[in-house]
């Protein structure tokens, strides 16, 4: 009757990896770590490239455009300011940071991503400097191959006119 009561071998590593596979602990994480690759990773490489690839030119010289914060404002690297937040005039996109609802946030993401892919295809980049809004970023107009990008990102639907006041919702 010994052998009824004695201790259970400990499980070998065929039987814990299929009782990991069966988790959805395991799926969840997979998919936590898909999610944030997708959302940091990608867009930050992506950016990378751009400024590796596309300068700017401006009255301050030539700059480059190091990241797409959504899609109405970028960093700008220049040689006489350093990193400068940027926000591009004439038109307003949905909120990337502090969305009212799911579809916001998924409508940021595919304007900033409208933004750098507008960048990556273009030839010629020119910005001009126009003052600071209260928030301290640099306000500047975009030109991509001589096209005004408020009229790009509002024509494939990203934003909308802006200059200034209310903002409407982007819900509902």
């Amino acid at each position: 009757m010994g052998w009824l009561f004695r201790p259970a071998r400990p499980a070998g590593p065929l039987a814990r990896g299929l009782r990991r596979l069966a988790s959805p602990r395991f799926y969840l994480r997979g998919m936590i770590v898909v999610a944030l690759g997708g959302l940091v990773l990608v867009p930050t490489i992506a950016d990378l490239v751009n400024a590796g690839m596309k300068t700017v030119s401006s009255a301050q010289g030539d700059c480059r455009i190091i990241r797409v914060v959504d899609g109405d404002t970028v960093s700008l690297i220049c040689p006489e300011d350093g990193m400068v937040s940027a926000r591009i005039q004439g038109f307003d996109t949905p909120e990337k940071y502090a969305p009212q609802c799911l579809a916001e946030f998924v409508a940021a993401e595919r304007a900033s991503w409208a933004l750098r892919t507008m960048i990556q295809k273009a030839d010629r980049i020119a910005l001009t400097q126009d003052g600071t809004d209260r928030y301290g970023r640099s306000l500047v107009r975009l030109e991509l191959d001589g096209v005004d990008v408020a009229r790009l990102m509002i024509r494939a639907g990203h934003g909308r006119q802006y200059s200034g006041g209310l903002r409407g919702t982007w819900c509902g």
